[in-house]
């Protein structure tokens, strides 16, 4: 069996973009990949492209050189583009093998230490009303564990306006009174997606009786651990960071400094399964638990749950399609096999590979539109993340 062609699936779903790569054999067994690097699916079907001449003849059970030879094959290693490229041809190529095998993909990773994968919500809201209704939507439902995006920042046609100051200030006094309306026993997070500096994460923290949280998300960028380092000194809610890393190199100081206390990874940027598994060994021996970032659509979390069944070191997966909000992410007319939820957990995958179909003919029949993230701004014009 041998790789003989290698397809690239730009499509427009739900309210974004997804990349699937389909990888085919001359045994007639493939495999579906797709990379995380949302709104840059170009970009990453452009290294594909590059990629293609070192896999066509290749064995497309000898996963592990294979991406050895991608990720070593050019003298500027890594970066996001190039290891999102890399983790949709590892995933394809763990999908044609369990499919080969015969097995789960979870048997290639070690075998399956859990029947159920437990999900936390992603609770997106933009006023005091709406957080309260959708979290007892979510806690009606069996939901334990919520992690709230606030969209609080006000838009003016395409550019939105956000004032970290402002924005903090609200959101202590709304997730204070939630915690007051939860209880004790709901898990509550919440992403602040890097749009504020060390000083305001620590104002923002300060501001709400302890225990309020039980974790925050990205309050700063990632690139510089010794910022982090610092913030840990001010505070003392745990951190979940990681969903940015393309690769073991760039979590090793989070997780060996014991930095973060939740490891966020893609599996569809960081490198794939192959790679993963070694984040998740590194997070291991500090005891740090894998609480993987998901936001896109059914082949990432068929990955993400392979890769759950068989660490033992795991806390939550993402899902953004809940009781209380749908992004369409998950759309049947694409995805007519894809993993099922029960309740607030996925059950894990039985059958050959990854457990996943895709509709290439509908993909091929759609005009793939670039979609951009939001922009925003402070109320001086200047840019700011989102």
């Amino acid at each position: 069996m041998k790789i003989s062609a290698i397809k690239c699936f730009p499509i427009n779903i739900g309210n974004g973009c997804q990349l699937v790569v389909k990888i085919e054999t001359t045994s007639g067994i493939y495999g579906w990949g797709a990379s995380g690097l949302t709104t840059r699916e170009l970009a990453v079907v452009g290294a594909i492209q590059h990629y293609e001449p070192l896999l066509l003849g290749r064995d497309p059970m000898q996963i592990g050189a294979i991406w050895q030879e991608l990720y070593r094959s050019q003298y500027f290693e890594g970066g996001r583009v190039l290891t999102a490229a890399i983790s949709a041809i590892d995933i394809a190529l763990y999908d044609i093998k369990g499919k080969a095998l015969q097995v789960p993909v979870y048997e290639l990773l070690g075998g399956k230490q859990r029947d159920f994968v437990p999900c936390f919500a992603s609770l997106r809201f933009s006023t005091y009303e709406e957080l309260l209704s959708k979290a007892k939507t979510l806690l009606d439902a069996g939901w334990n564990v919520i992690r709230l995006a606030p969209a609080d920042y006000g838009t003016t046609d395409e550019i939105g306006i956000f004032e970290p100051r402002e924005s903090i200030a609200t959101m202590a006094d709304w997730v204070t009174d939630l915690r007051k309306e939860v209880g004790s026993h709901t898990v509550i997070g919440i992403d602040y997606h890097s749009r504020l500096s060390l000083a305001e994460t620590v104002s923002f923290i300060h501001k709400m009786p302890q225990g309020t949280l039980d974790f925050i998300e990205e309050p700063i960028r990632d690139e510089s651990p010794k910022a982090y380092e610092a913030l840990r000194k001010h505070i003392n809610v745990p951190f979940a960071l990681g969903e940015e890393f393309a690769s073991k190199w760039q979590f090793q100081p989070f997780l060996e400094k014991n930095i973060t206390q939740f490891a966020r990874l893609d599996v569809c940027n960081v490198g794939g399964l192959t790679e993963s598994m070694k984040v998740a060994a590194m997070a291991e021996t500090h005891y740090i638990d894998l609480m993987p970032h998901n936001p896109l659509g059914p082949i990432c979390t068929a990955a993400s749950l392979h890769l759950a069944a068989a660490t033992p070191n795991f806390a939550w997966l993402e899902e953004i399609n809940t009781p209380a909000e749908q992004y369409g992410t998950n759309d049947r007319r694409y995805y007519p096999e894809q993993p099922t939820m029960e309740g607030a957990r996925y059950k894990v995958p039985e059958t050959p590979g990854l457990g996943i179909e895709f509709n290439e003919a509908l993909a091929t029949s759609q005009e793939f539109q670039i979609v951009e993230v939001p922009r925003l701004q402070k109320k001086d014009g200047s840019f700011t993340n989102w």
